[in-house]
């Protein structure tokens, strides 16, 4: 969730681009063919569907605020950072999550200056 100036300003999830399916729907036996890195080879992360439905609208993102569930990848806090997001407020690791050693994406924009915070609540 995209919020500024304590408005929701674009939502996102983690999921296929707007107009394709589901994977369950095109693939109910099987699911999805898989990428290289093993993940879903139609999902967008929740980041990428937010700024995407924020920018298709022509809603201004500098200087807001991304919510999300698991703190951000690498690349989509590269796009975070790019687009002049101040504050990316998170529940869980990435790392933890992918059993990778660190968190990329915090380190990235705790780097270059976006304020990351994890959500402790419940």
């Amino acid at each position: 969730m995209l919020t500024k100036d304590t408005r929701i300003i674009s939502l996102g999830y983690n999921g296929p681009p707007a107009g394709t399916n589901n994977c369950d729907e095109e693939w109910p036996e099987t699911g999805c063919p898989r990428d290289s890195k093993g993940g879903c080879s139609l999902a967008l992360h929740a980041e990428q569907n937010a700024i995407l439905y924020a920018a298709k609208n022509n809603v201004d993102m500098v200087g807001s605020t991304i919510y999300v569930t698991l703190s951000p990848c690498l690349a989509c806090a590269k796009v975070l950072f790019s687009l002049g997001i101040k504050k990316v407020i998170y529940r869980d690791s990435y790392a933890a999550y992918k059993k990778i050693p660190n968190d990329e994406g915090l380190d990235f924009l705790t780097k270059f200056g976006v304020a990351v915070q994890r959500f402790e609540g419940s």
